[in-house]
Parts: structure tokens; sequence; C-alpha cells
């Protein structure tokens, strides 16, 4: 079995504006940095449309049809302040979401090993009838309740090391026990949620918020003391990662201090859980990354220890 990539064109289609830090840009600098000789035997697979039943397993049929109504024939669109939508951004999103579902198909039923998707835009901050920070539909937990509803997985437990904590993942998880989310992230900011006293209804949720000026002792030390074994003993049928990027030291957004090693070191101890509690069944998205080069090296690491997992 071996690594695969989820992509599609059309998310290089998603339009967010001259000087918006979620850009195209972002996903030519990731595709760019996986992109060379040794990377050329990992498998490249182009993403499907997530279904409506696929979206409706976490969003609303109204939010659905409400993101989709206001995406615009020509021009931008602004969802909110932050969340701008153009022609392409609903087919991107379904492709985005529908890439998540493909490579759990693909890692439960044993075609993979493990899958990266990358994908825009991002899903983490998407709650159930809320877009929001840069993100219309969630990716991750539509790729989870998919996992338990089409293959009968029903311990999913998300790992969100994005510099931003993940509301929206964390908003639909948190009520059900046999869902687990655990996020590292700077404390405070945006969106202003993640504090250390929210856990869900069964301890299944942990948040190891980082102080601003935080780097790699303190984010390994936060997997290692915490969230690993908070992972171990959840007991995962799978494990999936919201990998955002943007706890890196040169990211313009946040004020971590993480290293492009950091991220190899993560998936790693991610993946060698995985082996141990969820038969290896890793499945991570894109999540965040906002400074290109550092983007382009961060998944690099991330993919390639997917690859040695």
């Amino acid at each position: 079995m071996t690594t695969a990539i989820f992509t599609h064109a059309t998310c290089l289609n998603h339009d967010t504006g001259l000087g918006h830090p979620e850009c195209a840009d972002r996903l030519r600098a990731v595709l760019h940095g996986l992109d060379d000789k040794f990377l050329a035997g990992l498998q490249r697979i182009e993403a499907p449309r997530a279904t409506q039943e696929q979206l409706l397993r976490v969003h609303p049929a109204d939010f659905i049809a409400a993101i989709m109504e206001a995406i615009p024939n020509d021009g931008l669109s602004h969802i909110d302040g932050d969340t701008i939508v153009s022609p392409d951004s609903g087919e991107a999103a379904l492709r985005a979401a529908g890439a998540v579902c493909a490579a759990v198909d693909a890692v439960v039923e044993g075609m993979l090993k493990n899958a990266f998707c990358a994908v825009r835009p991002p899903g983490h901050h998407a709650e159930p009838s809320r877009a929001m920070g840069f993100c219309l539909f969630n990716n991750v937990a539509i790729g989870a309740l998919h996992a338990r509803a089409v293959h009968s997985l029903q311990r999913i437990a998300v790992v969100d090391f994005d510099v931003h904590h993940g509301n929206g993942t964390q908003a639909m998880f948190e009520g059900d026990a046999e869902l687990f989310y655990a996020s590292t992230h700077q404390w405070p900011l945006y969106p202003g949620t993640g504090t250390a006293r929210e856990r869900g209804v069964a301890e299944n949720v942990l948040n190891v918020p980082l102080p601003p000026g935080a780097g790699s002792s303190q984010f390994r030390q936060a997997f290692e003391r915490a969230l690993l074994p908070a992972l171990d003993r959840f007991r995962p049928d799978l494990v999936m990662i919201s990998a955002g990027f943007d706890a890196h030291q040169d990211d313009p957004l946040a004020n971590l201090n993480l290293q492009d090693a950091d991220y190899r070191w993560a998936t790693a101890a991610l993946c060698d859980l995985a082996a141990h509690r969820a038969g290896g069944r890793v499945v991570s998205a894109l999540e965040g990354g906002y400074n290109l080069d550092a983007l382009a090296r961060s998944s690099r690491e991330h993919v390639e220890a997917l690859m040695a997992a």
C-alpha cells in the first residue's frame, strides 16, 4: 500500500481576491513542493464532488443551499469579512469535502496506506450552520462521519495542529463521546475558542493552547505529555489530521515558532499511534499555512512522514 495525494484543479480556481492570505498560490506551493523525482511515485488522485448525502451528515440542508446560492456568477462575494467566494468556489468546496471522503474510502478499504488531501477552501472553522475563517464546509468532519456511516468505524479522532483552533470541528464533535478532537494552537488568537476548559461530553475534546512565542519544545511537549496519551486512551478506529502549517515561525498570521521538522515529527508520531490503535489508518487534509515557502517545505515534511509510516 502507498500514500496518495487527493486534489482537484478547481481548488485553484477558488478566487478570494487580491491580497487575501487564503489564495490559490497556497495550493500551488504545496503541489510544487511535492513535485520532484523523490516523490515521483506518489499517486495523485482527482477528488470527486462531495454528495448531498455526505454534506448532510454535518451541515443542515438550508445551510448547504445558502452557501451554494451565495456563489456569484461573476466577481467576488463576501460570506463574512474574511470568507470570500467567487464563481468556482462552490465547486471547489465540493471537491475539497469530496477529497476527504474519497481518501477515507481508499484508506479504510485498504487500497492506500494513508492519504493527504491537498485542497482548498480549508474547513476546520466551518460550524454546522456557519461558514467562517476562510472555510465553507467542514472537510474533516464530513470525512469522519462518512467513515462512520459507510464503513461502520465508530471511534474517529481528528488531531489539529493548525495555529488557529478548529472551532467548527470541535462544535461538531464535542457532543458525541465516540468522536475525539484534539488541538494545539496559539492562544489567544482567532477564533477565540479552544481553552483547556473545553473538554466535551466525555473528555472527548482536548485543547492544548500554546502562548505566543512558543516553539518546537513546547509543541512537542504538548504532544508527548497530553495529546498522544489522550489519543491512545481514546483508541481510535481512524486518525484524521487537520494539517495547518501556520504555526511555522515564518507564517505572517500568528506568533508560534515551529520549524519544518516539527511537522515531520508530529506526523510520524500520529502515524505510529495509528499503527498501534487504528490499523495504520490516517487521512490528512490541508488547513492553513500562509507563508508560501514555509508551507511548501512543511507540507513536504508532512507527506514524507506519511510515506515513511
